[in-house]
This record gives C-alpha cells, structure tokens and sequence, in this order.
C-alpha cells in the first residue's frame, strides 16, 4: 500500500480540441496507453455520498485498487493496492473486500462486504512532463459515450492553475472545469436509468 497527495486540474475538450493538443504536442497514436477502469460503490453509493471512490485499475497487465478521498482543500488522497489478476477478477465478480482499503472504508462508515462494480471506463492516455507538472490527454469511452479532456497533475492549485490557463489560451481552448471521471460515470449511469 502506497498513499499520495493527488492535485489535479481538468478541462473538457471537443474532439476538435482533443486534435489540437495532438498536433500541437506532436502525439502520434504510439503516444497513448490503454488503461480501463472498474468503479465501485455500495447500493446506496456511500462513497460518492462523501465524495469518496473506489476504484480498480487495470494498465498494461497490472491491476491496482485505489480509494480516492477527497480532502478540505479540494486535493484526493490516494491510497492503492496492488492486487493479482486473480484477486481483481474475484473483486469484479462480487468477493468482499478485504485488506487495507476494506479497513479505510470501514473508518468512513462504509461496509466494505456492501461494496460492488458499477462498470468499467476505458481511457486511452498520453502523459508527458509539463512546466512543473504532468500532462495528460485522454479519449474516455463509457457507458455508450464518448468524451475527451486534459488533466494537468500539479503540486500547488495557484501556480498549475496559471500554467494551465495559459496553456489553454494558447491553444484557443476555453476553461471547462470537469467532473472527474467516476463523476461523470455516475451522471451518465443515472440518465440511463432515468430513460428505462
């Protein structure tokens, strides 16, 4: 188990704006990984309920189960796991938690036995170093939907977010605060519903 201060800044894009950054960073397809991503909650969503998620990712044959906690300042605490394929593979399929993150859950309040996947977001990913911090351009597929957007991991707010808005004025591309991906999951999750 390893746990990190995560400060991420997102914005939005069209597919015409996704190409841009391509071009303007010189991205070639060889530039992107695949990584998919499997949320869980409970029935009741406790966890999104305190701006909390769990989540399984698998990325280039190596499977890490990760909580993601919000803090005061907007920042995430990340704690992760590593787990075998046989391990995410029980998960997926219903097995109860255990371990450390089942204990951390329990801390908040969430029986880790209630929690289950909800589905999977599949993220195909270009990362590289930029003025301080790290960029990253993904094309999500979720759900029957489609999105684009560009995450800039920085260490402090004030200064990545300066950084970021240059860079997006550069680009001609307006400021469009996201939701972050398990969000944006769940918002699509439930209009699906909705419509039944």
């Amino acid at each position: 188990m390893h746990q990190e201060i995560e400060i991420e800044l997102k914005n939005l894009l069209t597919a015409a704006e996704f190409a841009t950054v391509r071009a303007a960073f010189g991205l070639d397809d060889g530039a992107f990984f695949r990584q998919e991503n499997y949320y869980f909650d409970t029935s009741s969503f406790a966890l999104k309920e305190q701006a909390a998620a769990l989540r399984i990712r698998a990325k280039e044959g190596r499977f890490t189960l990760t909580l993601k906690q919000t803090r005061a300042d907007g920042s995430l605490l990340e704690t992760h796991e590593s787990i075998t394929p046989s391990e995410a593979e029980a998960l997926l399929a219903g097995a109860p938690l255990r371990g450390t993150i089942a204990v951390l859950l329990s801390e908040m309040g969430v029986n880790p036995q209630e929690v289950r996947c909800f589905g999977s977001l599949v993220t195909d990913r270009a990362e590289w170093p930029h003025e301080g911090g790290t960029l990253c351009l993904d094309h999500n597929r979720y759900l029957q939907r489609e999105d684009y957007e560009l995450e800039y991991e920085v260490d402090h707010v004030e200064a990545g977010e300066k950084r970021f808005l240059r860079l997006l004025g550069a680009l001609g591309i307006p400021r469009r605060p996201a939701p972050n991906k398990i969000a944006r999951f769940y918002a699509r999750k439930k209009e699906m519903e909705e419509r039944r």
